[in-house]
């Protein structure tokens, strides 16, 4: 994870102290939460996942964080509506919140954003002003600057833009194009992400121009997926999208669903880009244009959740109650006594989290 390298020096080129907690307990936030409370921690990087799940603990937990000044946080796309809780328990000024965009070719972080309050009712993901020696330039496909409010993709030049791909001269010469606007000969990179310019000048965050998506923290290309799922027998056609909830892939599958997907996927992928559910389907929608209609399917998917969701009336204490906890907290998915978990899209983070919600409610795991 690029975002090591400033982690690292970051702090021992300041004269901080660099505290690198055991991998075990970062897979326990209310143990982390404590961490971080006990040894005075002063500036916190996170994802937004794991943010997410700190937030969860420190709801769980309470108490004052009077050390931190500062909760950095990127790597993938933030859903300011999940920081509520946050904001209303400690605000946006101590600790301070600072939202990065960064791309491992243009070396970590690219712009940054400080949060505030007002920002959590916008609609996007704002990512604001470039750091010095870079510049951001929002294009078309013609390489023409788009006007503010338009969404445009995202080119990085300057000083931190790397020469290229080492002995990958395709990859090198499709990402790292000549800049237009230097008259230096120097290159820009086209990152595939799309944003848009707001009227003071900050960019927000839009999504991907391309099919790699962004999940948990890792970078995903969606066709990647839909390629290992189509050389398993009996698949004649697939196409992989995100989950609403943004925490799992859905792969819709035309054909005969293989018995152990996940298993057999797990061979060919790494976990995070193993589907968390499966959608049997008699064809893939198509736009008027003949082309893959992801909305149609997302929407779909949308649909099931809701039906199973009304299905779901588990209330009571005990076995009820953990169920009730593992249905909100793996959505899409339909939780009986007998669900397997991981196919049903559960993770680590998400067993953290379930663990964390019995532990508030007095039941052991």
């Amino acid at each position: 994870f690029d975002f090591a390298v400033w982690e690292l020096w970051g702090a021992l080129a300041h004269g901080g102290e660099l505290l690198v907690p055991e991998y075990g307990l970062t897979r326990s936030p209310i143990d982390f939460h404590r961490l971080v409370r006990e040894r005075g921690v002063t500036v916190l990087n996170q994802t937004p996942w794991a943010f997410y799940q700190f937030i969860e603990a420190d709801r769980l937990v309470g108490g004052a964080l009077p050390a931190l000044r500062r909760i950095i946080v990127g790597g993938e796309m933030l859903d300011l509506g999940r920081l509520r809780g946050w904001v209303e328990r400690h605000g946006t000024r101590s600790p301070q919140l600072v939202h990065v965009y960064g791309i491992t070719e243009t070396t970590v972080l690219v712009s940054h954003r400080v949060l505030t309050e007002e920002d959590l009712a916008l609609d996007g993901s704002p990512i604001g002003v470039p750091f010095p020696g870079l510049t951001v330039h929002l294009l078309d496909d013609r390489l023409r600057p788009v006007p503010p409010g338009r969404v445009g993709v995202v080119y990085v030049a300057g000083d931190q833009v790397s020469l290229g791909y080492l002995r990958r001269p395709g990859p090198t010469a499709g990402r790292f194009v000549a800049d237009p606007f230097a008259a230096d000969g120097s290159r820009m990179y086209y990152s595939g992400d799309l944003a848009v310019r707001t009227l003071d000048g900050g960019l927000e965050f839009i999504g991907r121009a391309d099919q790699q998506v962004q999940l948990k923290g890792f970078r995903i290309e969606l066709g990647e997926v839909e390629s290992a799922i189509r050389e398993l027998d009996g698949v004649v056609d697939t196409a992989v999208t995100v989950a609403g909830s943004g925490d799992h892939l859905v792969a819709h599958i035309v054909g005969r669903v293989p018995a152990d997907l996940s298993g057999r996927l797990s061979a060919k992928l790494p976990v995070h880009m193993v589907p968390g559910r499966v959608l049997p389907v008699d064809a893939l929608p198509l736009t008027v244009n003949g082309k893959l209609d992801r909305r149609a399917l997302e929407e779909r998917a949308a649909h099931e959740d809701s039906e199973a969701a009304g299905l779901n009336d588990f209330s009571g204490s005990g076995p009820a109650a953990l169920v009730r906890i593992f249905a909100e907290t793996l959505p899409g998915a339909t939780v009986e006594g007998e669900t397997d978990f991981f196919r049903a899209g559960g993770d680590s983070i998400v067993a953290i989290t379930v663990v964390n919600r019995a532990r508030a409610l007095g039941l052991q795991i």
